[in-house]
């Protein structure tokens, strides 16, 4: 698959803090990835990196096989770019400022208001042309944001912290937005909120300390071979029969409301488990009541990383 986004050991300090140790990171076209850390993660830095505000230390950053470094202004020009704090100018209105962004993009006057309209009509702001950006609400102001990153039809937008500061109602307005962008340009999306990557992104990098902890597709963080048996009733032996299972590496007894036996059986691999534990319950005589393989969240592994420094198996 064709990377449009591609870092390599990239390392910066702010005197003696290190934002970034050592970052590598690559981004696929057409994907949507997420960039989860929590906030002083290194995640603003890595962006301003990416989009060539900022030098690194050390390491490398290709933008559509482009040098950011060697042809800066060259893969500005392909991305579309959303930062924290959008650059508005409240006194302008959101007509005024649209206009001023497709000239600073030096997009030819012939396809100035073919350009303008998309980007209107993507981000609803029809009927907002009129009023001057600081009347507008924060969601309204985040749409005014998003409009100027693809005025020039960018193949890449990077987002830091699109949704921050707006209401639910924003948020999924928001997120709706991203989804149809996504349909035309590969997204790095930073958020530290995990139910924003979990609702938007194909793929997560989860930044912690300046540290890649994890780079996986959703699906395969989720994977685990561990397995939850419940039992109708508190047996004697249980938990050590389980332990001799090939495959189990550790078994945790959990609480229940209604006096059952609940058991969270730890695998060693990504095998599931529950065939063998069907046999067993059924050789037993256990009486089964409920037998399923557990399901690991984003917000599971976020807490081992943050906790363990690694993604539990």
């Amino acid at each position: 698959m064709y990377n449009m986004i591609e870092a390599t050991n990239l390392s910066k300090a702010y005197g003696a803090i290190q934002a970034l140790n050592g970052v590598s990171c690559q981004v696929a076209e057409g994907e949507i990835v997420g960039l989860l850390g929590p906030n002083g993660a290194g995640k603003t830095t890595l962006i301003k990196i990416l989009t060539g505000y900022l030098q690194p230390d050390a390491g490398t950053v290709r933008i559509n096989q482009l040098d950011v470094l060697e042809d800066t202004r060259a893969v500005q020009a392909q991305i579309g770019y959303l930062p924290e704090t959008a650059p508005l100018y409240p006194e302008l209105s959101t007509q005024e400022y649209l206009q001023m962004m497709a000239a600073l993009r030096q997009i030819p006057e012939s396809e100035q208001r073919a350009r303008l309209s998309e980007a209107i009509y993507a981000t609803g702001l029809e009927k907002q042309l009129p009023r001057p950006i600081g009347q507008l609400s924060k969601g309204f102001r985040q749409r005014v944001g998003l409009a100027q990153a693809i005025l020039h039809q960018p193949r890449i937008l990077i987002l830091d912290e699109p949704t921050v500061g707006l209401d639910p109602t924003q948020i999924l307005e928001v997120r709706g937005l991203i989804r149809r962008l996504a349909k035309n340009s590969t997204i790095l999306y930073s958020t530290h909120i995990l139910s924003e990557v979990e609702s938007l992104c194909d793929r997560v990098v989860i930044l912690m300390n300046g540290v890649v902890k994890a780079d996986a597709r959703l699906s395969e963080l989720a994977a685990t071979s561990d397995a939850v048996l419940i039992l109708g009733e508190k047996l004697a032996g249980v938990a050590a029969t389980l332990r001799q299972l090939p495959g189990v590496r550790g078994v945790e007894t959990l609480p229940d409301s209604e006096g059952r036996a609940v058991y969270h059986v730890l695998g060693d691999s990504t095998t599931d488990l529950c065939p063998a534990l069907y046999d067993l319950s059924r050789g037993r005589d256990w009486p089964l009541a409920e037998l399923r393989r557990d399901v690991r969240t984003l917000e599971t592994v976020f807490n081992n990383l943050a906790t363990t420094g690694e993604v539990r198996a």
